[in-house]
């Protein structure tokens, strides 16, 4: 299971400051942990001990910042907070300090790593995190272990947002992530930015890692609001650097492109109350047509000069929805279409799912149905909420309330923002009012 993979909701389916500030400031903190983490590694070459002294730096953090307020720069406190820590346990672990020796022994072999504030034009990495991302990419660990890894540790998602990536229990992707920290020691893995020769195979990995970031923005697994807006924009952040550094990589060009078709719709999605607005009833002059017009930019060079890649078909099945004036208008023959190339790329129960939704909107609700049920014993989509909140909506369509209110029940129980908890349970009393007795 690709962790990009992942349907479209809307388709249906100075002195310190005031004690009041705190607490957001912490927040804030709390989301810049993988730039941490990132900083750590680099300087110290061990994962394990980077995300202890980090942990430990933000515990202090959140002991002394009440009482004393938050420092001007809180990210350099933090930093140097973990540096003594870090220092203060080597010193005390002979052990430990020797095989980090023998770490950066190996590093120092490999070659110097680029500096964090490398130019865009030089083939260098200028940003410290993206740098960590494809170190984390390394060939010697299993592609879907080496993403985790990346998300958990690097990019800040907790293990549970991790494994709704993957379609996973919390417990086996916590094992996953374990797993894949083991071998880069057993392994000996250094913590070095890869040769330019060596980028274009650990790609596909850091693309993956982005994209997952960028959903988790998009579509939030739990809490409040429907949308993370911060981890989203972060996503789009980091693709424009591996845009200016990659140009002929068409599939960064389809990330990016992609990303930014459906941020466009960002202001769209959430009303006035914070609750969730599906697509047909979305009002499409609130999206932002700049950022519309760049994405499909982007998808003219994705499929342009070759095969098309998993991003830029997604890319432009986002952009016939961006240009559709309506759902009624939109162009479900060539999304399904679109669709049958992305099976053919990257099978999973997940593109089945969407296109399903598209083949009922194309050719009706029973058609689309019927492909949901096709689905059903699938043992990534249980859990999955949003199969059960696509299913219950063509249940509706059909006048089959009962039915769909069961549908609306399951995915209630597993949706995890409150406005999609909120938009189920507005569904669910409807049909239940339609049912007879």
């Amino acid at each position: 299971m690709a962790a990009d993979e992942r349907p479209e909701p809307d388709t249906e389916a100075g002195p310190g400051p005031e004690m009041g500030e705190v607490g957001p400031s912490v927040e804030a903190v709390f989301r810049e942990r993988g730039l941490l983490l990132a900083a750590l590694v680099r300087r110290f070459g061990d994962l394990d001990l980077a995300e202890e002294v980090a942990s430990e730096a933000i515990e202090a953090a959140l002991v002394h910042w009440p009482a004393g307020g938050v420092p001007p720069k809180p990210g350099a406190w933090l930093m140097t907070t973990a540096r003594r820590k870090a220092v203060d346990r080597l010193r005390r672990d002979r052990t430990y300090a020797a095989r980090l020796a023998v770490l950066q022994v190996e590093a120092d072999r490999a070659g110097p790593a680029p500096s964090a504030d490398a130019g865009d034009g030089d083939g260098e990495l200028p940003d410290e995190r993206l740098q960590l991302f494809f170190t984390c990419a390394h060939p010697a660990l299993p592609a879907e272990d080496r993403v985790a890894l990346t998300l958990r540790c690097l990019a800040g998602l907790t293990t549970p947002e991790v494994a709704r990536a993957f379609l996973l229990p919390p417990a086996t992707m916590a094992k996953r992530i374990v797993r894949a920290k083991n071998k880069i020691r057993q392994a000996r893995i250094p913590f070095r930015v890869p040769a330019a020769d060596e980028l274009p195979e650990r790609l596909p990995g850091v693309l993956q890692v982005i994209y997952s970031i960028f959903t988790e923005g998009y579509a939030a697994s739990a809490g409040p609001d429907l949308q993370r807006l911060d981890l989203a924009e972060e996503a789009i952040r980091l693709a424009r650097i591996l845009r200016r550094l990659l140009p002929r990589e068409r599939e960064v060009a389809g990330l990016l492109g992609l990303m930014l078709l459906v941020h466009a719709r960002r202001a769209a999605r959430v009303g006035g109350d914070g609750a969730l607005v599906l697509l047909g009833d979305q009002d499409r002059g609130r999206w932002d047509r700049t950022m519309i017009e760049e994405g499909r930019g982007l998808v003219v060079v994705a499929l342009t000069g070759g095969p098309p890649g998993l991003y830029g078909v997604q890319a432009a099945i986002a952009a016939l929805h961006d240009e559709a004036a309506d759902v009624a208008t939109t162009d479900w023959p060539q999304i399904v279409a679109l669709y049958d190339v992305l099976l053919a790329l990257a099978p999973s129960p997940v593109v089945a799912l969407n296109r399903a939704v598209a083949v009922a909107m194309r050719d009706g609700a029973e058609a689309g149905l019927a492909l949901l049920d096709e689905l059903a014993g699938e043992p990534r989509l249980r859990g999955y909420h949003p199969y059960r909140t696509a299913r219950a909506g063509l249940l509706e369509r059909l006048g089959r309330h009962r039915e769909a209110a069961e549908a609306y029940r399951e995915a209630l129980a597993t949706a995890g923002t409150e406005p999609e908890r909120a938009h189920l349970r507005r569904r669910l009393h409807s049909c239940e009012s339609a049912t007879p007795g």
